[in-house]
């Protein structure tokens, strides 16, 4: 079975949305749902057929681990503008895994002390051990976006940053990780919408910042930082793609689908007992 079979995509989800040359930002259409046209109800159906296959292949991933067998291991990356959606692709979809297999990070602004290294010295502290699905909201790759938007960082630092990732990445790869690298794209007008619904819900304010707005501002100056991102760090083993989040649904079931084909890539299987399995079943019964 593979990340599609279970699901009404008429296209293969991962390829249709992996960022390749002479992809343009600006000509994904948010609010479209490629390769999926059956609509919600039946993707809410998908979601819950994709669970069960994704809590089985990350038990096996987390199983293979344990018998020192594999150092294989998953790093879903996910990046956005703010309400894209990315604490729901958590919750609905690596929440129906089990939460001793994950390793959920969400980076926040940088201390002192992570000032006072290199940028990647915090993330690499972070990266998921074998057997572990890795999971960075944000990353990174907010060194690189707000340092280039917000000019915390001269653009010489930006070029070295761009080539430190990759190499990065390529170490993680090569050491047994697959990356899962994901834009959550909104449109202005959606997350218009989604901040106005935390203001309008007394139970969504501890959500909501004011800082927000600010950063809406800058929309295009962040959508063309993206692009260079894309441009320059979407390599072979290490693909981005860029899935449409305005309908919810349908960002949920893209990122699924992408972190079903990494664990089918690496196929774990089962480990075999270390022990007579039909010799423990007669001590067993004797006792």
């Amino acid at each position: 079975m593979t990340a599609n079979s279970h699901a009404a995509w008429n296209v293969d989800a991962v390829e249709t949305l992996r960022v390749g040359p002479g992809f343009e930002l600006a000509a994904v259409d948010a609010d479209a749902a490629p390769g999926h046209p059956a609509g919600k109800a039946q993707g809410a159906q998908d979601l819950a057929a994709g669970a069960e296959l994704l809590d089985e292949y990350q038990e096996r991933l987390y199983a293979q681990s344990r018998t020192g067998s594999s150092n294989a291991s998953v790093l879903l990356l996910l990046q956005a503008m703010d309400t894209a959606g990315k604490g729901g692709v958590i919750r609905h979809v690596v929440g129906s895994v089990d939460p001793q297999g994950v390793m959920l990070t969400a980076f926040k602004k940088p201390t002192s002390e992570e000032l006072s290294h290199d940028f990647l010295w915090r993330v690499r502290g972070r990266v998921p051990t074998p057997g572990m699905i890795g999971v960075f909201d944000r990353s990174h790759y907010e060194d690189v976006l707000i340092g280039k938007v917000r000019r915390l960082a001269s653009e010489t630092e930006i070029e070295r940053r761009y080539g430190a990732i990759n190499e990065f990445e390529r170490e993680l790869h090569d050491a047994g990780t697959r990356i899962v690298k994901v834009m959550l794209h909104i449109s202005p007008d959606e997350q218009r919408g989604r901040l106005m619904e935390r203001l309008e819900r007394p139970d969504k304010h501890w959500k909501y910042s004011p800082g927000d707005v600010d950063e809406r501002a800058l929309w295009p100056q962040y959508m063309a930082a993206y692009q260079a991102v894309f441009d320059r760090t979407s390599t072979p083993h290490a693909p981005w793609h860029v899935v449409p989040a305005n309908r919810k649904w349908y960002a949920r079931l893209a990122v699924q689908a992408l972190l079903l084909r990494a664990l089918q890539d690496i196929n774990p299987q089962w480990p075999a007992a270390a022990f007579d399995v039909e010799h423990e079943k007669r001590r067993l019964s004797a006792g």
